[in-house]
């Protein structure tokens, strides 16, 4: 292990795959590489903790970190102060538990959780492909579900799960995530017009300066880039589908931070 190098695990779980990697956390560097399971079936809190061990115990197999260096999960749903308050492609016995402390327990550290687009949209603002844009960024992750990141002045607006606006009468996730493409046997051109209708009724309320694209679409852009058509500038992740493991991993860094900042205030001031 680099000792000045500051790490942290991410763990991304997500409603097909649940993947797991130590992280730089000044650089997004994987120290490790990054591992996959499949999500278990059902993926209640117990299934999805014992692939977490599993996937967790390889991460560090490669690359060793203290046993205070904190993890970051992202999963798909509203996360209120470690709480799963919605899930989305993922066992609804997740709903009222707290992600927090039923993986922390399972792995045997800290561990603070966050919406999966919002930990993605992390990583691009902070390192990736929406390092130097100002204003209000918009990532959408296109993959089982559709997730969503706003983020302005490179301030994070939490939670704020557009993928389920309506669109033609349903969830705009069930009619054009990857999953709902592969279903509906849409070809990219056919997918990419019917997308461009979800981001402008996006670009109506939000008006963004930059959308970054990522999830398992971000992979293939070429095949579709040509028929995208929108206000705002569309790019790829520049992380692909690492993005939510090393924005998780920098929020729990982020996060771990903070609380020992104000452990330090208050026996100051005590």
């Amino acid at each position: 292990m680099a000792e000045n190098r500051r790490a942290s695990l991410g763990i991304d779980f997500g409603g097909t795959g649940i993947k797991a990697a130590v992280v730089d956390i000044a650089t997004g560097e994987l120290l490790s590489r990054r591992h996959r399971l499949d999500t278990p079936r059902p993926s209640t809190p117990e299934a999805a903790a014992a692939t977490i061990i599993d996937l967790v115990g390889q991460s560090l197999a490669e690359y060793p970190i203290p046993d205070d260096a904190p993890a970051g999960m992202g999963l798909p749903g509203v996360i209120k102060g470690g709480m799963v308050m919605t899930a989305a492609n993922i066992d609804k016995a997740w709903v009222g538990s707290s992600a927090d402390e039923i993986v922390g327990q399972a792995i045997g550290r800290r561990v603070y959780a966050i919406n999966d687009a919002d930990a993605a949209g992390l990583a691009e603002v902070r390192l990736g492909a929406g390092r130097d844009a100002r204003g209000t960024v918009l990532l959408l992750t296109v993959g089982t579900g559709i997730g969503s990141g706003l983020f302005v002045d490179g301030r994070l607006v939490p939670d704020t799960e557009l993928g389920h606006i309506e669109l033609h009468g349903r969830d705009a996730e069930l009619r054009l995530s990857g999953v709902a493409r592969e279903r509906r046997r849409m070809r990219w051109k056919t997918w990419a017009l019917e997308f461009n209708e979800y981001v402008a009724r996006l670009e109506a309320y939000l008006w963004p300066d930059l959308i970054i694209l990522g999830g398992g679409v971000s992979k293939v852009m070429d095949r579709y880039r040509e028929f995208l058509k929108s206000r705002a500038p569309i790019v790829p992740a520049q992380y692909r589908n690492t993005s939510g493991i090393i924005g998780a991993a920098l929020n729990a860094a982020d996060l771990q931070a903070r609380e020992l900042a104000q452990a330090r205030e208050l026996a100051q001031t005590g």
